[in-house]
């Protein structure tokens, strides 16, 4: 259970100062720097999902305007006039459509780099729309670790985006940092997950003032050889597993096939943390039942009123 509330205050969702570190969700500030973007924040099937009848998705199929982007994050890098994408979801063309209009310098719509955590479809599928059926790109970079890298060069179609050169394949190795810009590095942190294809990693994305923690899967925080607080307390941002707010809503299968943290779970380790830490912990990667992605809701008060925040595709980050 949930050992304590605190005192419901003031959202972080305000502007940023030179002293906060804090999301900003009205009008987009000029980005004078490194911001990250948050492009999507639901887990790989969507939101209407698939064979779903149920209240959470029974009526967005039919409101279009309702759709909710699988999970991704954008950096505009506009001391560079570079732009990167972190997952490239189903949800891709809209998403680097999107990250462009948010851009402040001129550039083409296809992002600088793609930054890969695994094999599964919300985070690796979208790499088709670069193909010849599509947008037939030219050697757009894209960062995978070794067994990810394999996987994309060895099984079609995605081999043939190698093979076409719509894609150039860039290493990575885990824990070791990559230097991505003048602005910008990257590193990978290899987690526990379902490794069917591919190993799992998160990124610390690291620009000229602050850090950010993308953790978008992982199977339970315990069974990582890290810990996740003390890692937390390293980067100003963390966004982070939230695919399942209990148990309960998602009792029509086995969960022990699908492992993540339950989101009351990572409450209860992180209860006590000082709330400086707690407000830099974001929610992402939600299930279509998760009720999480109904800001009114019961678990999403809870959520707030212990002093976490919950990731919206309003929500953008300097970096």
């Amino acid at each position: 259970m949930i050992k304590a509330f605190l005192k419901f205050g003031t959202l972080a969702l305000m502007c940023i100062s030179e002293s906060e570190a804090t999301a900003q969700t009205t009008s987009y500030f000029p980005s004078a720097g490194l911001t990250l973007h948050i492009l999507g924040t639901v887990q790989d099937g969507g939101s209407p999902h698939i064979g779903c009848k149920k209240s959470c998705c029974s009526h967005l199929f039919n409101r279009p305007e309702l759709h909710r982007n699988v999970v991704s994050l954008g950096i505009t890098d506009s001391l560079n006039s570079r732009k990167y994408i972190f997952e490239c979801t189903p949800d891709f063309p809209m998403q680097a459509k999107t990250l462009q209009q948010r851009s402040t310098f001129a550039g083409a719509e296809m992002p600088d780099g793609i930054f890969l955590t695994h094999a599964h479809i919300g985070h690796y599928a979208g790499l088709m729309f670069l193909g010849r059926e599509a947008i037939n790109s030219k050697k757009v970079p894209v960062y995978a670790m070794p067994r990810m890298k394999e996987f994309l060069e060895t099984n079609g179609p995605w081999s043939q985006l190698v093979a076409l050169n719509n894609i150039d394949i860039k290493s990575l190795t885990a824990n070791e940092k990559m230097v991505i810009s003048p602005s910008m590095s990257v590193t990978p942190l290899q987690v526990p997950h379902r490794d069917e294809f591919s190993e799992t990693v998160g990124f610390i994305i690291e620009g000229p003032t602050r850090k950010a923690l993308f953790i978008p899967d992982i199977d339970k925080w315990e069974k990582w050889d890290k810990n996740i607080a003390a890692l937390v307390s390293t980067v100003d941002y963390a966004f982070v597993d939230a695919t399942f707010y209990d148990g309960q809503e998602i009792n029509n299968r086995n969960i022990a096939e699908i492992p993540h943290p339950f989101v009351i779970e990572s409450m209860d380790r992180w209860i006590d943390l000082p709330a400086k830490e707690k407000q830099k912990i974001y929610f992402i990667h939600f299930n279509h039942t998760n009720p999480l992605l109904n800001p009114e809701s019961d678990a999403a008060q809870t959520v707030r009123k212990n002093g976490f925040n919950i990731a919206s595709s309003e929500h953008r980050f300097r970096l």
